[in-house]
């Protein structure tokens, strides 16, 4: 009996990603965010067909399988795949494409146990465009661009089960996770561009001594990522705050009428002191106060430093709330 399965990540760079003089390209259109991928992928030709349209940044693929004996022991094993690096292009007057640089995938011996085989593929790169930079360790100074990449992991056992995760990944930009059946599963839920801008070089990644930890997140539904195009996109630009780890987005009680799509960094709903969800990236709240009497139903208090948008419930139509309210369901559960 053969068992395989397969991962996928794709990263790429949201609105509002960027920090500091680094962000004046993407401000004035000579360079672009990219528009988020799709909740699903039909493999590696959906990825091709995303690299040509310059939707990402880099993706990572990995494949692998098990043969199982009559025994039930595994008797052989194999893994593919790898990492597609996609084009930059930049707009002077007429548009530049400059090809990415990618590094060798780096694919560890598998980890054999009783029954399992663990797989792991770390891959990614670095745009060919130069970024002239100060960063905070020898050499001080950098002309290349830092370093990107996902470490994936995928683990398959002799009884059928098949276990895949976002095992490291660099902390910019977003990383999104696929699984077998290409249904995004999970993504990362932060995104550091300072820590990544002046850090993810040289020895710093995976092709030195040392990768970085992910943090990810539960997926979103399809209606809070169109609402979250909407937010970011429609005729009126959003107001962006800052919430720092342990501050409070609103409190359970208080008035309110705003509507907030979370750009980056988890946030835990409370009811009354208890925790009942965490949010990550892409979670669109608040919708509650304004069909519930502008009194909110629970408290959104940041674990992480946290990025959010903040729209005003008059600009969505009253039964897109009331079907986002409809799939939040956590206050009712609490009490």
């Amino acid at each position: 009996m053969r068992v395989e399965s397969s991962i996928t990540s794709i990263s790429w760079i949201p609105s509002e990603a960027i920090k500091g003089m680094v962000k004046l390209p993407f401000e004035v259109g000579a360079a672009h965010y990219d528009q988020a991928p799709p909740d699903h992928i039909e493999g590696p030709a959906t990825i091709e067909a995303l690299r040509a349209g310059d939707r990402f940044r880099f993706a990572n693929h990995l494949r692998a399988w098990v043969d199982v004996g009559d025994d039930g022991r595994i008797v052989d094993h194999g893994q593919g795949g790898g990492g597609v690096m996609s084009n930059t292009t930049v707009k002077m007057g007429r548009s530049v494409t400059v090809a990415g640089v990618p590094l060798p995938d780096r694919i560890p011996d598998p980890e054999i146990g009783d029954g399992w085989v663990r797989f792991r593929q770390s891959a990614g790169g670095r745009t060919g465009v130069p970024a002239p930079r100060r960063v905070s360790h020898p050499p001080f100074v950098q002309v290349t661009a830092p370093l990107a990449w996902t470490t994936l992991e995928l683990t398959l056992h002799a009884d059928g089960r098949t276990e895949g995760r976002l095992a490291g990944a660099s902390p910019f930009p977003r990383h999104w996770v696929y699984d077998a059946s290409g249904t995004l599963v999970e993504k990362s839920g932060m995104i550091d561009f300072d820590q990544w801008y002046r850090h993810a070089f040289g020895k710093h990644s995976p092709w030195g001594d040392e990768d970085s930890p992910a943090l990810t997140t539960e997926v979103e539904t399809a209606l809070e990522r169109e609402l979250s195009s909407r937010i970011m996109r429609g005729g009126r630009k959003p107001r962006i705050r800052t919430v720092k780890p342990g501050h409070t987005l609103v409190e359970q009680g208080e008035q309110g009428e705003e509507v907030f799509l979370l750009l980056d960094g988890v946030l835990a709903a409370e009811v009354r002191g208890e925790s009942v969800a965490e949010l990550g990236p892409g979670a669109v709240v608040g919708e509650r106060a304004s069909l519930e009497g502008g009194r909110r139903t629970a408290t959104l208090r940041a674990l992480t430093p946290c990025k959010v948008a903040v729209a005003r419930d008059v600009d969505l139509e009253p039964e897109v709330l009331e079907e986002l309210r409809q799939g939040h369901r956590r206050e009712d559960q609490a009490r």
